[in-house]
């Protein structure tokens, strides 16, 4: 059967249950005794159980009355709670906003969109989470996240990628290498010299090795001094003269700019990778998550049109 249970009918049994009395549960439920009686009798109906007896003492809830009575607290204090809830998610004024980012994203793109995002909507609150690829997806996967945004589109049926924006891999040497001095190298000198690397599994480190082997390199004869889990660590190991390295040209601006690192162009190795967003399919974002993607898709998408105009 299907049912018919509203939540007026319940809010009627729980002030009826509390007060013990008919008459004063219609007076605290705005109606009369006899609608009271009617809403309490289509409940007994459907359920097909006595949920009150009617005794000297006044209405008290039977074992089975005590049972929804419980249930139907909960139910009802949900209810009250819902339009709260809503407005809230309607007016971003104090939302919540989870979202990650693979290594560069979660360390450069999204910071840098932050400052927008919270001079237009002082009440958001952030929270990004950071990992490799695989474990964005998989927040997203497990609801844990509203967007995230990484480097490389995989299969999978129920999210959707959306291309944001794209990056370059750049091979960085310390400022006073040798090849500071030099207009740009061969990809065959690559081989003479050491290089430091992000861990295998990392995007930038899936990048430049597939990149590598398209200009006929085997990445797996690199002379490599080290493998090291950030890209904040392979710029500091760079600095410090350990090596050479790919990394991405969003993430070594600022050293670029001061002189600490150089970037050395490569004959024939050209390494460009692409961000994307990426939702659940099929499910409504948060406003504060459309906000949001709003501003990363106007820094970044618009960015990356001027770029390639």
């Amino acid at each position: 059967m299907e049912g018919r249970m509203n939540l007026k009918q319940l809010e009627v049994f729980i002030k009826v249950a509390e007060s013990g009395s008919f008459s004063k549960g219609a007076e605290a439920a705005f109606i009369t005794q006899s609608t009271v009686s009617q809403h309490i009798s289509a409940l007994e109906s459907e359920f097909g159980l006595k949920l009150l007896d009617r005794t000297g003492k006044g209405a008290l809830p039977t074992e089975g009355g005590k049972i929804l009575l419980e249930r139907a607290r909960k139910l009802v204090e949900y209810a009250r709670e819902i339009p709260v809830v809503l407005a809230r998610f309607k007016g971003i004024e104090e939302a919540e906003l989870t979202i990650a980012g693979s290594s560069i994203p979660g360390e450069y793109m999204i910071p840098a969109a932050l400052p927008l995002l919270i001079s237009r909507f002082p009440g958001v609150t952030i929270v990004l989470l950071q990992g490799d690829s695989r474990d964005v997806l998989g927040k997203l996967l497990a609801e844990e996240i509203e967007f995230g945004v990484v480097g490389g589109r995989f299969e999978e049926e129920s999210l959707v990628f959306t291309p944001l924006a794209e990056d370059e891999l750049v091979l960085i040497a310390p400022a006073g290498h040798r090849w500071a001095r030099m207009s740009g190298i061969s990809k065959e000198e690559l081989l003479a010299e050491p290089f430091v690397l992000r861990e295998t599994g990392s995007g930038t480190g899936r990048a430049v090795a597939k990149a590598l082997r398209q200009a006929g390199i085997d990445p797996a004869i690199l002379k490599v001094a080290v493998h090291l889990g950030s890209n904040e660590a392979v710029k500091r190991a760079v600095m410090a003269g350990i090596g050479v390295s790919y990394v991405s040209a969003l993430s070594v601006q600022r050293e670029l700019e001061q002189g600490a690192l150089v970037q050395v162009p490569v004959t024939d190795v050209e390494i460009k990778r692409e961000f994307f967003l990426v939702e659940r399919r099929g499910r409504e974002l948060s406003p504060a998550a459309v906000a949001f993607k709003e501003i990363m898709m106007e820094i970044y998408a618009e960015a990356s049109l001027k770029e390639g105009a």
